[in-house]
């Protein structure tokens, strides 16, 4: 809803990421399909640099990108439509130019069109589209790809042109638990994240 409709629990995750950042922890952000209004300012707010998909890590071996994945839906022909209409900067200034109350009733209803129509989707639809997997590696000359939006946390191996590839999907983050992927020198875990009844956070690979 733009970066002035933040709310509590907005202003409370920004001030955690704030602290993360003032202990010299880098943070980077990329849209979703929801918070695609996020500006500068609240990533100021929070510590963090918005950039721009895809990210291309370039000391990595092999050569990996990440997306927030929503792009390879291409089946998913209503969506694709949405995405290229709110992702518009001219349908973005006309949108932040108008009151909060507004642009959060129209959140609103923007969220029970979505729901109503996700509902009579075929998990196919709603997933990947294969050729568009396929086509992305060879555009960003890559072998390994993370990404989210589908909530299907898994790791595939594929053969793209001769070549083993790796798909990394993160999971969704719902109530106690969310969906990391740990890269370092040993290679890339996908993990699972939950909170345990005393609080703590633990780490555990799906």
């Amino acid at each position: 809803m733009g970066d002035d409709g933040a709310d509590a629990l907005a202003g409370r995750v920004a001030g955690g990421l704030r602290d993360l950042a003032d202990h010299g922890v880098q943070i980077f952000f990329v849209h979703g399909n929801r918070d695609f209004l996020v500006g500068d300012a609240y990533c100021q707010r929070a510590g963090m640099q918005l950039v721009d998909e895809p990210v291309l890590l370039t000391d990595c071996e092999p050569a990996t990108a990440l997306l927030h994945g929503d792009t390879l839906c291409t089946d998913d022909v209503d969506y694709q439509r949405f995405r290229t209409k709110v992702r518009d900067p001219d349908w973005q200034a006309r949108i932040l130019s108008r009151p909060l109350w507004w642009r959060r009733l129209l959140a609103r209803i923007a969220r029970a069109i979505s729901r109503s129509r996700n509902r009579g989707k075929s998990d196919e639809i709603m997933d990947v589209n294969s050729d568009a997997v396929q086509q992305c590696f060879r555009d960003l000359g890559i072998r390994r790809l993370i990404h989210g939006h589908t909530h299907r946390p898994g790791v595939h191996q594929l053969e793209i042109d001769g070549q083993p590839c790796e798909r990394i999907v993160l999971g969704d983050w719902h109530g106690e638990r969310g969906s990391v992927v740990r890269v370092d020198e040993d290679g890339v875990d996908l993990l699972l994240l939950t909170r345990r009844p005393d609080g703590q956070i633990e780490l555990t690979p799906t």
